[in-house]
Parts: structure tokens; C-alpha cells; sequence
């Protein structure tokens, strides 16, 4: 295998080892234990070496019957919940959230919904040109964001602004990023709501699905060289799974016990495409007991059970040196994005009822207004300063000039090809030449 220098001096100075041939084993001490073959003498008899064969990963015992594993289970994987869908706790063995951190939530898991109801209204008026709602899954994106700390790195699919919001990313920033005006992080080369925030540990959306699964495995290992007290956490939906890129995740994180916390939102659907035309195994959550990879099956629409169980797995993560597969069943009640039309693969009245008797949101109020903390006019309140404070940051947001052009050439070369330069001036020229062509706030 060619390792270029480079690379080959950075593991050297890191690792502060001299050339041989067991480098790798300093990296993690515990990756072949179970892979040294056992010393035939310690065999009592050749009887005993004929029931079992010690092989990697363990002893494996002979057995004269054949059999198949069956390809599925008598009884589906259970799904872990503390409140039931009325808000009330199922038990008491579970971490308790403060006051302050429940109302956090609860506000957050608000603002999404509002958010999502705001800027939905506007790219159907024409002024921003997508946007991807998470009405439904409410509960992962701040549940999720609040059992983390914020050394935790985040690598998102599309669905995951909570996170963002949870970690102080204002609304003003997301109506830049939606609007792609000369504020947006990403210089307005980004479809809506392809959001990303270095100063909150958060990698910026791709589109592009499941490609930040690997991506998170890598962080996680770094984080782990670097004795870092944190893990990094990757979200994707039952889509995502189907992809190559998430089975060749779960075996690195396994292979490398890297902390990462792969975090699916099972929602039953990748776009049109139900679960059921998906895969033929127990959802998601079977898979990683496959990969070697510990696994949890959670209520997506409870944020108390999403919260004990992130909080669990990040534990587990840093102080075990390993990945953990969580499940989180939910429904994505709106459309995939605006270019999708729900109704057309899936009945209304089974999205209704979602929406009604499953509400992430509406589960954990009941729940904050028994301990006392929330009331109908803090809701009220609540509800009415975020309206205001999106509209304000719309109005904002969409009067300011977009990125100059310069900047959808720049950042990839030191010293910019001269062909790529003539395309700027191409670009520049073409806009001039048709000014009503283009935005009026896009300076040439």
C-alpha cells in the first residue's frame, strides 16, 4: 500500500514511534486481542480440538447439525420510551432534565416549527428557492443537541437545524444561509438549508446521502488520537442506510472503536420510498449487532427517551472507546422538501394522524406544564416573539446584497487557472449584458 510522506510523518510525529512493522497496534491496544490463535497445547485432547476452533473474534464451537441462521426473529427489536404519547412517564428510571433545560427544549423544538411554517410560506411566494421541513422529527434535532456538548462534533444529513439552533446559531444566520445573501457562511454557493457553522462544530449539509456517515467515523477516530473527551455524532434517515457509505461506516467505527454516535431517523420513508422497499431486516437498528456496533431502538417522538438515550451512548462512546447505532422511530409528517408532493405515495389521513396523536412537541408541553413549568401564556408569548423575530430576520435577510461574484470562483486555487478566470469574466459579462436577468442586489 503507497502512503505518500506526508502522511507517513504525521502519523510518525503523532504516534512518536520509529519504522517497523507494528505501528498499528499502538493505535488500539485492544484490536487483535481476540485475533491471536490459541496454542494447540493447551488443548486437553484431540477430542477437544475437534468441538471448537479458536478463530478471530473468539472460540467457535463444531457442531454436527446443519443449520441456517433464520433471517428473521420471532419478536421485533423493543423500542425504548419514557413518556407515553399523553406525556406521562412510563416509569421512573430515567435521567431527570432540569427546569431550565426542559424549557430550552421545549422553546427550540417550538421555534423549528414555526421556522419550518415561515420559510415554507416563503419559497411557495417565490423568494427563497428550497427549503426541507423537520415537522414530525422535532424531538431528535433538539433532544438529540441537548445531551451533547459542544466539543461534540456534529455531522448532519438536511433535516438537522436544531442542533445548530441548539448551539447558539441565530435565526438571523439561518435566514442568510436560506436567502444566500454576502452573510451566508457559505458565500451563497449552497441550496437552502444546506446550513454549516465551524464555530459550533457543525460540518457543513451535503445533499449528497449518507456521504457524512464515513465522514463522522473519521472526526471520531481524530478525536480519539487526540485523547479529546468528546465524539462526534452523524445523523441520516432510513435512506441513508441503504447506502454503501453506511455499511462501510459501521464497520471502520467498529474495526477502529471510534466514538461516534450514528444517530438514524427511521421516518418510514426516503422520499417515496417506504421502509418495506427498502430492506427486509428489523428496521436499522439490527444491523449494527451485525457490524459489531451497539445498538438502541428509541421512540423518535419522545424527547426524554431520546435524550437519556444520546446522553447514555456518548458515554459509552468516550469512556468505551466505541460506536453506538441508535434507531430513532419517527414519521416525517411534512413533505420531503418543497419539490415533493407526500400525498401522491401516502394517504393524507395516515399523515393526519400523525401529526395529531404522535406530535413530538405537543407530547413533551404536557408533560412540562405537569411539572409546572410552561403555561398557556408563556406559549402564547413564546409563539408570538418567534413569528415576529422570523419575519424581522426574513425581511433582513432578503434585502442584503447577494455574495460578490468573485466568490463562486475563489477558495479552491492559490493562484486561479486562467480558464477559470475566463469564466469569471464570462459570468460577469453575461450579467451586465441581461441585467434583468438576475437578482438586483447581485453586483457584477
Amino acid at each position: 500500500m503507497w502512503i505518500s510522506k506526508t502522511i507517513f510523518n504525521h502519523f510518525k510525529s503523532r504516534l512518536n514511534f520509529t519504522p517497523n512493522y507494528a505501528p498499528l497496534s499502538l493505535l488500539s491496544p485492544r484490536r487483535f486481542a481476540s485475533t491471536i490463535a490459541q496454542n494447540p497445547s493447551t488443548f486437553n485432547s484431540i477430542h477437544d480440538a475437534n468441538q471448537v476452533i479458536d478463530f478471530p473474534g473468539g472460540t467457535v464451537k463444531f457442531i454436527p447439525e446443519m443449520r441456517f441462521i433464520s433471517e428473521t426473529s420471532p419478536k421485533r427489536i423493543p423500542c425504548y420510551r419514557v413518556l407515553d404519547d399523553d406525556g406521562q412517564p412510563l416509569a421512573n428510571n430515567f435521567v431527570q432534565v432540569s427546569e431550565e433545560v426542559a424549557v430550552r427544549m421545549y422553546s427550540n423544538m417550538v421555534t423549528l416549527q414555526i421556522m419550518d411554517t415561515i420559510f415554507y410560506e416563503a419559497q411557495r411566494q417565490g423568494r427563497i428557492s428550497f427549503y426541507a421541513t423537520t415537522i414530525g422529527e422535532e424531538a431528535i434535532n433538539i433532544a438529540s443537541a441537548a445531551a451533547l456538548t459542544r466539543e461534540d462534533v456534529i455531522f448532519p444529513q438536511y433535516r438537522e437545524p436544531g442542533p445548530l439552533l441548539w448551539r447558539g446559531f441565530t435565526l438571523q444566520e439561518i435566514a442568510h444561509q436560506c436567502f444566500s445573501n454576502k452573510y451566508d457562511n457559505g458565500k451563497g454557493r449552497q441550496m437552502p438549508i444546506h446550513y454549516g457553522s465551524n464555530k459550533h462544530n457543525y460540518f457543513t449539509v451535503a445533499s449528497t446521502v449518507a456521504t457524512q456517515v464515513p465522514h463522522a467515523v473519521g472526526a471520531a477516530y481524530s478525536l480519539k488520537m487526540d485523547k479529546k473527551d468528546a465524539c462526534s455524532i452523524t445523523y441520516f434517515g432510513d435512506g441513508g442506510s441503504s447506502e454503501g457509505d453506511f455499511h462501510a461506516a459501521l464497520n471502520f467505527a467498529a474495526v477502529m472503536e471510534a466514538p461516534v454516535i450514528f444517530l438514524c431517523r427511521n421516518n418510514g420513508w426516503a422520499i417515496s420510498t417506504p421502509t418495506s422497499d427498502q430492506f427486509r431486516s428489523d428496521g436499522v437498528v439490527v444491523k449494527g449487532q451485525a457490524y459489531g456496533v451497539r445498538s438502541i431502538r428509541v421512540d423518535g417522538n419522545d424527547a426524554l427517551a431520546i435524550y437519556n438515550a444520546v446522553q447514555a451512548a456518548r458515554e459509552m462512546a468516550i469512556s468505551e472507546e466505541r460506536p453506538v447505532l441508535i434507531e430513532a422511530l419517527t414519521y416525517r409528517v411534512g413533505h420531503h422538501s418543497t419539490s415533493d408532493d407526500s400525498t401522491k405515495y401516502r394517504p393524507a389521513n395516515e399523515i393526519e394522524w400523525w401529526r395529531l396523536a404522535r406530535d413530538p412537541v405537543a407530547r413533551f408541553r404536557k408533560w412540562i406544564e405537569r411539572n409546572g413549568w410552561w403555561n398557556d401564556m408563556a406559549e402564547s408569548e413564546l409563539r408570538n416573539s418567534l413569528r415576529q423575530q422570523l419575519l424581522h430576520s426574513i425581511q433582513v435577510a432578503e434585502n442584503i446584497e447577494k455574495p460578490p461574484i468573485e466568490d463562486i470562483f475563489n477558495d479552491v486555487y492559490d493562484v486561479p487557472p486562467s480558464n477559470l478566470r475566463e469564466q469569471e469574466q464570462w459570468v460577469k459579462d453575461t450579467i451586465k449584458k441581461h441585467p434583468l436577468d438576475y437578482p438586483e442586489n447581485i453586483s457584477a
